[in-house]
């Protein structure tokens, strides 16, 4: 019965862990279409998010 118990309570953190987690992810796609497209340049918010975008900024802050 202490097993149980002691598994259930290990389960309920990871899944905390893995919701605060999932939330920090959110947050952050929010702000950075935020940045990108209210803030910035004012293009579509939603292209910040394609790898293409990210690979371009890498190319330019690394000179690859």
């Amino acid at each position: 019965m202490k097993m149980n118990k002691q598994v259930t309570y290990v389960l309920h953190r990871f899944l905390l862990v893995i919701i605060v987690l999932l939330i920090g992810i959110l947050a952050l796609a929010i702000g950075l279409m935020i940045g990108y497209g209210i803030l910035g340049k004012g293009q579509d918010p939603w292209a910040i998010l394609a790898p293409a975008k990210w690979q371009e900024l890498i190319t330019k802050f690394t000179g690859k």
